[in-house]
């Protein structure tokens, strides 16, 4: 049989049989890949436990009709382990697992971006070097950036006028001046505006040093903007502690 080798984060499993798993994993080259793990959930499996979400992995893959075959797995590190232990961190991957799952519509489409973007935030949020939620929510934007719906913080997203504006349309991509400003649009603080923008560049120093309310602010209007491009809100996301 034809088969291939990759490394990978598992996103999510799933049940097969009495004893056999399907497990997605993001890989770097291959892109999303859904496989069989046989006899993982054996008690006598070789790599069952390598095989949970969370996990970084080197796998090898054998091509099958419909699914593919995880033949092999070596485990280069477990997040799932730390995050484990503190429920801010556990449920802010969670939904990074479920956003890399859902911006990656289509199976081995390479997306080696969206994999990086995936193994930074991961490491950021083990590191505790910044709030769990701000790391999230610039996860949240990048990814959607990557993907091709990157918001704008400052131009008009529709006629492009120079801003600062006021007017933030989830539908319309970001910023809206007044004349191009739809319905339904929010009015988020100026703080609010320079921390998503902060967010998606990679400022740490404006975005650690953002107020708690401006946060919330910005956490929910990425949510909404989110949920507008996957077309459906992430069932993680509810657990996140905003």
């Amino acid at each position: 049989m034809p088969q291939y080798r990759d490394e990978g984060i598992v996103l999510r499993t799933q049940k097969l049989g009495e004893a056999d798993r399907i497990v997605t994993v993001l890989t770097r080259n291959s892109g999303r890949v859904r496989a069989v793990a046989k006899g993982v959930r054996k008690t006598t499996s070789r790599f069952g436990a390598r095989v949970e979400p969370f996990g970084h992995i080197d796998a090898h893959f054998h091509i099958g009709r419909s699914l593919d075959i995880l033949s092999q797995v070596e485990s280069f590190y477990s997040y799932g382990a730390t995050l484990s232990q503190d429920y801010a961190k556990w449920t802010a991957g969670q939904a990074m697992l479920e956003t890399a799952e859902r911006l990656t519509p289509e199976e081995k489409e390479p997306a080696t971006q969206q994999y990086l973007l995936l193994i930074g935030g991961l490491r950021a949020l083990i590191k505790d070097e910044h709030d769990p939620n701000l790391v999230l929510d610039s996860y949240l934007l990048r990814s959607l950036s990557l993907a091709g719906y990157s918001p704008s913080f400052y131009e008009c997203a529709r006629c492009g006028k120079e801003g600062p504006h006021r007017a933030f349309s989830v539908s319309a991509g970001g910023a809206a001046c007044e004349e191009c400003r739809p319905p339904g649009s929010v009015v988020p603080a100026p703080a609010t505006t320079s921390l998503m923008s902060a967010l998606l560049t990679g400022d740490w120093e404006t975005a650690d040093a953002s107020d708690v309310k401006f946060r919330r602010e910005a956490s929910g209007i990425i949510a909404a903007y989110l949920q507008w491009h996957i077309e459906r809100g992430l069932r993680s996301l509810r657990m996140v502690e905003r």
